[in-house]
């Protein structure tokens, strides 16, 4: 595939030069479009430029570590990138592009967006991260310094408070209303040009699945986003914000048209969250989660690959107390069809905590109703990386395994009691790599039934016959998840 990199677009985050697939993208199911026709007012969108404009901020960032010139990354994006591509982006605080470092300030810049008239303005995360100073810039260029309120790295959003009044302000605009086709206006201040707006249509709604945040409901556009456009507005032709710019996909590093904005409505409590209390407070069942394909919807006797696939359950979470387990297919959440994974994290993180809701199960075939009260989501645990050992070959599709130890384990980010055998190596082309194994997962259960050692593994192994289908739980690096394999 060509090489295609993400940018966050606050004109120092840039990413360019890795490959990434467009399968990887998905997207939420578009609601049938209306039966009015969009059409072009006859000043063109004059008026909507004019009304958003004196709205939307330049906001600069002062920063004192040891960073490379233009494109810094902060860690905690670097992370997931570095995660989600599988490969490192060079030393901390230096760019894939950038040979050159230096210490002392460095400048960012991108755009903000005024909320309220008293002076709080949204942006995204990677535009005010580790910055000591922040100054905002309006359109009639009254400067002032900003504080910054509250800050949201999974979902790349921050909110920063100046000392004005009478501001002219963006009103809310409903994004789940939002059709593909629909004329939509970016507003931003790209390479420093402030109050630049530029025109397209919404490609597509609900994109999750992109590895650019963790938590993702990104509205996909083709209006020009560039450097210096992150945390700008997305507006529709009413004027109304619809989204908050943030990310770019890009070969050369600049607009190829296709951008991605936040939606609003993940923003919108989230705004409220960090205004009202500086944090964010999102609902939580204590799940591990999957999408469904074919083989596994077969495997767990499911007539579609629609829904949530748990991978795991918690202990003493809300979703182990309320009677969840492991294998359990979600197909509804408060009456509303899942169609996967993502579209149920969203729906459990925008639950008030405390909240009562019915979730409609798929267990072996037949369909159970369960109550979750819903609970508040912890910080999350850094995992450890994987561990690669052994020699020890067995017949189950060019696969090497090893006993799992205690040592092992507490390496791999196995918590409480340790069982299964560690994958050591892999025969390429084999069915255990198309199914997707790797060296360091450890396999606890195949078709269902527990393997607590190579003895167990072996006997199992013993069981299958060439063209069998095989169903895998394994864990990956603190995490369950479940395979589906043909030997």
């Amino acid at each position: 595939g060509s090489a295609i990199g993400i940018g966050l677009m606050s004109g120092v985050l840039v990413w360019g030069g890795y490959s990434f697939s467009a399968s990887q993208a998905s997207s939420a199911p578009i609601a049938a479009p209306a039966a009015a026709v969009i059409t072009t007012p006859a000043n063109g969108f004059t008026e909507v430029a004019r009304q958003v404009t004196p709205a939307v901020v330049n906001i600069t960032t002062v920063m004192t570590e040891k960073v490379s010139d233009g494109f810094s990354v902060p860690d905690e994006l670097r992370d997931r990138m570095e995660e989600f591509f599988g490969r490192p982006f060079g030393p901390r605080g230096r760019g894939p592009a950038d040979p050159f470092e230096h210490r002392g300030p460095r400048r960012g810049q991108g755009s903000g967006i005024i909320i309220s008239s008293d002076g709080y303005i949204l942006t995204n995360n990677h535009v005010i991260a580790k910055a000591h100073e922040v100054s905002v810039t309006l359109p009639d260029k009254r400067e002032f310094k900003g504080k910054i309120i509250g800050a949201d790295p999974k979902s790349d959003l921050a909110v920063v408070k100046i000392h004005a009044g009478s501001l002219p302000a963006i009103p809310w605009g409903d994004a789940s209303q939002l059709q593909v086709g629909e004329y939509v206006l970016a507003v931003g201040n790209p390479f420093g040009l402030n109050s630049t707006v530029t025109l397209g249509i919404v490609s597509a709604v609900g994109r999750g699945h992109m590895g650019i945040t963790q938590y993702e409901d990104f509205i996909q556009t083709d209006a020009a986003i560039n450097p210096g456009n992150s945390g700008g507005a997305l507006v529709n032709t009413r004027g109304e914000l619809v989204g908050i710019n943030t990310a770019i996909f890009s070969q050369t590093g600049g607009y190829q048209g296709v951008g991605f904005a936040v939606s609003t409505t993940m923003a919108k409590p989230i705004y409220e969250s960090l205004v009202k209390t500086g944090k964010v407070v999102r609902g939580y069942l204590g799940i591990g989660l999957q999408d469904l394909n074919q083989d596994l919807a077969k495997s767990f006797s499911m007539k579609d690959s629609k829904g949530a696939l748990v991978s795991d359950v918690k202990e003493d979470s809300p979703a182990d107390q309320a009677g969840l387990k492991q294998g359990d297919v979600i197909i509804e959440y408060q009456g509303s069809l899942i169609e996967d994974g993502v579209a149920l994290q969203r729906m459990v993180t925008r639950t008030p905590v405390g909240g009562k809701v019915s979730v409609k199960v798929m267990r072996d075939g037949r369909a159970r109703d369960l109550t979750v009260r819903i609970g508040e989501q912890p910080e999350l645990e850094k995992v450890a990386k994987k561990v690669e050992s052994g020699e020890h070959d067995y017949a189950l599709a060019g696969l090497s395994v090893e006993d799992l130890n205690q040592n092992t384990a507490r390496e791999l980010g196995i918590k409480g009691k340790a069982q299964g055998v560690v994958v050591t190596s892999i025969d390429p082309d084999s069915g255990a790599e198309k199914a997707g194994l790797v060296p360091g997962d450890v396999i606890q259960e195949v078709n269902r039934r527990p393997v607590q050692s190579v003895k167990e593994f072996e006997k199992v192994s013993s069981d299958l016959k060439n063209g069998d289908s095989i169903l895998m739980l394994i864990n990956r690096r603190g995490g369950s998840l479940f395979l589906s394999a043909k030997i």
